[in-house]
């Protein structure tokens, strides 16, 4: 019987199916093409476009769609982060035929498949597009394969305008990569380790957090379908208090549609490889092995999309927003993200060999650099209005960037910068002893694993915790992938202009070592330590989004060939626009849902006592909601940008609400 394992990667164009379906020249023009950047030759477009139409046709496409990430941002309302695309169906007309009336065939011209136009001023764009200028292109991302899924020849594009400025979340991320590859060669060639690498790549792995509850429930209430979120409500007497949900037996009908959907991404070449309850109620988790950067964002997209679509059937829906309920955890989506070369060196693993070592040292310093010189740049990938729920909240990292290397690689530095040998660390795992005979000795990992800290070693990777999870993961992979370059160009031309390869990682640690932090980072110290240090803590989104256009990123950007002084404007004018946009949302929300249901409930609720007053207590008196009491709420919880961390959902703020009636179950 066939099961989810006897598919795996069958509906993907991945590169083993192009082994099989195109010609030996042509798949190697193109693999070069996409080391060099060059454009394929158009007699291979050819080639390529009619091999991917008889493959799509054998698994049942009738379209195919152009699939792209607009700005489109969402703070967590169901279907903020998804793809967008047109099903444009798989033909075209005869256009040799002799007829007037041309006949149709199915086919896919191989123009449509590289590159595909639309309406640029309709997506959020931050100026760069308007009605009367409004033209953009979508172009295929030739390191991401095409993939079939219902019944839909997906193609992965960048998105940009007339003029060729980004309004994506693909494009930025496709050029950091480029950038991953220009500083990466440059440091191996200047330090003289890998020096027969051609390129670099990065990688990602995603832990996807989400919440699944029933569709009727939550179209039941106003502000999960508005919003992504409660916007009242009351925690049941038992939560998650107990620690009884984490890794508990997954409920009949989730396992359902996780089983569903995890067969259906093995099909498209995601390899899903865990799925789990996690620690609040009704939350649960799914994750796959690391890809290439392009590719693992795209799947999580996906991902999403497959998620909400196989939800509907079973009549449940998915909540992807940061913090859909107060006062249980709230959601993330870690990113797992690492460097390495075609020729398999990793540049976060501490290596088996002297060359190893010394580029494990040497990459860390390079981080350090990137995330103490860029610190605001990072923070703003995960600045949003879903996020600021959840950061610093006891269940995610702070909103204080910093650095976890190891407790153990945190003193190896310190003897660094004193002059010891780049070859000092010992990166070796434990044996801990079980203390019982059937249990053999556990392996422990060379470091601790620090929960606290937004940027923690895990062995051979660094994992991103603070990323929000409704996000596209294409702006901090971006960012991570920015700030590593700057740190391994500084590094190249340290060790370039003379200075040796050790005491050139010295300078870069002695410089950089306060970003580095092993405590722990939910203590109330911490806060007070990072701003000695000269690390900022900014707490808002609205805060930190003020920080993105500044001159120093600017000039990064421009130089790594990322964002354009015009993009990174552009970019920080979406981010506010999505921020005011969330907000004003929620209170719109809130009002209306005052308006319509609680105050035709109170008012039905004292219906019931006329007569009997002595009956009703104070009802009168705690039921009060009038206009001057909902601005009270919204005015403290909305009102001042600084003291938005107050958290709406708490009952606390909810001046009418003082205990559970039916006629108030939204």
């Amino acid at each position: 019987m066939a099961d989810a394992l006897s598919s795996l990667g069958k509906a993907m164009f991945d590169d083993a199916v192009m082994a099989q379906k195109l010609p030996s020249a042509v798949l190697q023009r193109f693999n070069e093409c996409l080391i060099t950047g060059d454009p394929t030759p158009e007699e291979d477009q050819k080639v390529i476009a009619d091999a991917i139409f008889t493959w799509a046709r054998e698994l049942g496409a009738i379209d195919f769609a152009h699939w792209f990430f607009p700005l489109r941002g969402g703070c967590g309302a169901v279907g903020g982060m998804l793809g967008a695309f047109k099903r444009d169906t798989l033909i075209d007309l005869e256009f040799g035929s002799k007829f007037v009336t041309k006949p149709m065939k199915a086919c896919l011209p191989h123009e449509r498949l590289f590159q595909g136009e639309t309406d640029g001023s309709s997506f959020p764009n931050g100026g760069l597009r308007v009605t009367h200028s409004a033209a953009a292109f979508t172009t295929w991302d030739r390191a991401s394969p095409p993939f079939v899924t219902d019944k839909c020849l997906y193609i992965p594009c960048a998105f940009v305008t007339h003029f060729g400025k980004c309004i994506d979340e693909k494009t930025p991320l496709l050029r950091s990569m480029d950038a991953v590859k220009t500083s990466g060669l440059r440091l191996l060639k200047a330090i003289n380790i890998g020096t027969d690498a051609k390129t670099m790549h990065s990688y990602l792995g995603w832990e996807q957090e989400f919440f699944v509850l029933s569709a009727a429930l939550y179209k039941a209430r106003p502000d999960l379908v508005n919003t992504g979120r409660t916007l009242f409500g009351k925690l049941p007497t038992r939560h998650q208090q107990g620690d009884l949900n984490y890794f508990q037996p997954i409920p009949g009908k989730v396992q359902e549609l996780l089983d569903i959907v995890q067969a259906e991404m093995l099909k498209v070449g995601c390899p899903m490889a865990v799925k789990h309850n996690e620690v609040a109620p009704g939350q649960h988790e799914m994750s796959p092995v690391f890809r290439t950067a392009n590719v693992s964002c795209d799947s999580n997209v996906l991902f999403m999309e497959v998620m909400n679509r196989e939800a509907a059937k079973l009549g449940l829906q998915v909540l992807f927003h940061e913090k859909p309920f107060a006062g249980i955890n709230g959601s993330g989506k870690h990113a797992n993200w690492s460097v390495g070369t075609d020729t398999g060196l990793n540049f976060f693993y501490p290596g088996k060999n002297e060359a190893g070592a010394k580029l494990y040292v040497t990459a860390i310093a390079c981080l350090a650099y990137g995330l103490a010189q860029y610190n605001e740049m990072v923070r703003c990938t995960v600045a949003h209005s879903g996020n600021d729920h959840r950061l610093g909240a006891q269940e995610a990292p702070p909103a204080i960037i910093s650095l976890y290397p190891g407790q153990g690689f945190e003193q190896f530095v310190e003897s660094i910068v004193k002059g010891g040998d780049l070859l000092g660390y010992k990166a070796e795992k434990k044996k801990q002893e079980t203390g019982c005979s059937a249990a053999m000795h556990i392996e422990a990992n060379v470091e601790d694993r620090n929960r606290t800290a937004p940027f923690p070693f895990c062995g051979n990777r660094f994992e991103f915790r603070a990323v929000g999870s409704s996000q596209n993961c294409c702006l901090p992979v971006m960012v991570c992938n920015a700030v590593m370059s700057a740190g391994m160009a500084h590094l190249a031309g340290l060790v370039e202009g003379g200075m040796s390869h050790r005491d050139a990682v010295a300078k870069v640690f002695q410089e950089n070592k306060h970003v580095i932090f092993t405590g722990n980072g939910y203590s109330a110290e911490w806060p007070v330590e990072a701003q000695k240090r000269g690390l900022p803590n900014l707490n808002t989104t609205p805060k930190a989004v003020a920080t993105w256009n500044s001159e120093k990123n600017k000039k990064l950007f421009e130089t790594l060939k990322i964002y354009t002084a015009e993009e990174t404007e552009a970019r920080q004018e979406v981010m506010y626009e999505n921020y005011i946009s969330a907000l004003c949302c929620e209170v719109e929300t809130m009002i209306q849902m005052t308006e319509t249901g609680f105050l035709p409930a109170c008012a039905k609720d004292l219906e019931k006592y006329k007569g009997v007053e002595k009956l009703a207590g104070n009802r009168k008196e705690s039921w009060i909601c009038s206009d001057t009491a909902l601005k009270t709420v919204i005015r403290e919880n909305f009102g001042g940008l600084p003291n938005y961390n107050y958290d709406p959902c708490s009952s606390d703020c909810l001046l009418f609400w003082t205990g559970d009636t039916p006629d108030l179950a939204l």
